[in-house]
Parts: C-alpha cells; sequence; structure tokens
C-alpha cells in the first residue's frame, strides 16, 4: 500500500513562525494560488483521502485532491502549545516554562498543553485506527493531509530507518511517500519502507 503523509499549506501564523496548534487557523489567501500551482502537481489522486479536522488541512486536501471524498481523523491534529500557542520564538524567549521546554528538546510537558510523548502516542494511535481501516477495505493508496508535528511523529515511529523526531522536518505543502507491506503490517512488523520525500524540484 502506498501513502503520501502531507503537511498543509501555510497559515498566517506559520508565515509569522508563531506556536500553531490549537488555534483553527485558515490558510493565508495572499499565498494560497502560489502553492496551488507550486504543489499540485506533486501529488498523484489517491484511492483514499484523510485528513486532521483542523481547516488548514481541509482546505488543503481539498486542493490538492479536488472533489475526492474525505474522511477525517481527530487524532491527527497538531500539539496542543497550551501557553505558547499563537506566540513567536522573540516573544517566548525570556520566559522560564519556554526555556525549560527548549532545554527539554520539546520532550517535556508545555504548561496548558501537551508533552511529546502524549502527542506522538495520540499519533499512532489514530493512525493504527486509519491503518486497520485502510487494510480491512483493501485499499491500495491514501493520502493523509496533517500537520508537521503529526508527520515527524509518524515518520519517527514507522520509518524503517529510525531517526530522531525532528529529523522529519518538512516544509508547507511537503511530505513524505511511504510503502507499508500489508502481511508484515498485519503480522506486527509495523514499517514503512521505500521512503521518498515529496518537494518542488526547486525547493
Amino acid at each position: 500500500m502506498e501513502l503520501v503523509l502531507i503537511r498543509h499549506f501555510p497559515t498566517p501564523g506559520n508565515l509569522l513562525r508563531q506556536y500553531i496548534g490549537r488555534t483553527d487557523e485558515a490558510l493565508d489567501t495572499d499565498y494560497l494560488m502560489d502553492y496551488i500551482l507550486k504543489y499540485r502537481g506533486l501529488y498523484q489522486p489517491k484511492h483514499c483521502l484523510i485528513s486532521s479536522p483542523m481547516v488548514r488541512c481541509q482546505q488543503t486536501a481539498k486542493v490538492l485532491f479536488p472533489g475526492q471524498d474525505m474522511k477525517l481523523c481527530e487524532e491527527l491534529r497538531e500539539t496542543d502549545f497550551g501557553i505558547f500557542e499563537g506566540k513567536t520564538y522573540e516573544e517566548l524567549k525570556d520566559t522560564p516554562e519556554y526555556q525549560e521546554w527548549l532545554d527539554s528538546n520539546g520532550e517535556g510537558l508545555i504548561p496548558e498543553g501537551e508533552s511529546k510523548d502524549a502527542f506522538r502516542k495520540r499519533c499512532v494511535n489514530g493512525f493504527e485506527t486509519i491503518m486497520q481501516e485502510l487494510i480491512r477495505n483493501r485499499e491500495s493508496s491514501a493520502a493523509i493531509v496533517t500537520h508537521g508535528g503529526v508527520v515527524m511523529a509518524l515518520m519517527s515511529e514507522y520509518a524503517e530507518e529510525k531517526q530522531d523526531f525532528y529529523h522529519w522536518q518538512v516544509k508547507n505543502g511537503c511530505g513524505f511517500s511511504v510503502v507499508v507491506e500489508e502481511e508484515k503490517w498485519k503480522a506486527g512488523t509495523k514499517q514503512f519502507v521505500e521512503i521518498q520525500k515529496i518537494e518542488p524540484l526547486n525547493e
């Protein structure tokens, strides 16, 4: 089964380098046409389309896969950034809680938000439910439009070659193509193989 994991197009908060997690921002309309022209041709139609419930992901999915039915997965939401939500590094750099979180390499609990471990478990649980349904329905391909953090969580969990969480960072509109060997998955060897990064040639 071929899967593509795609990070949504940018929102105004992304362009300002804010922490945007639980905030349900729409895409930045000033840049949307540029992204449509640059990225739509990267992705071929897939048999199944799945999206985070956040507006920015649903909008991106509709642009990349026009007219296709979409299923939503609540667990594939971005990290809840708690008291960091909507703020930039410059706004937070002198905040003790933020410095403590940076010193933990992002592993610690964000005040009023999530820890990386809780976030990853949520993403994995949602993805495993998706895989059960895809395998049960004998789907041959699927596209998952989600968030940068979710892409990193899933790739660091399932990639055949183990890499650090942040190794799998991708820009807005980019992602990874992977293959899941279904019989091995059902037998308990849950891996992504034949991994290819998807990005425009001029990135």
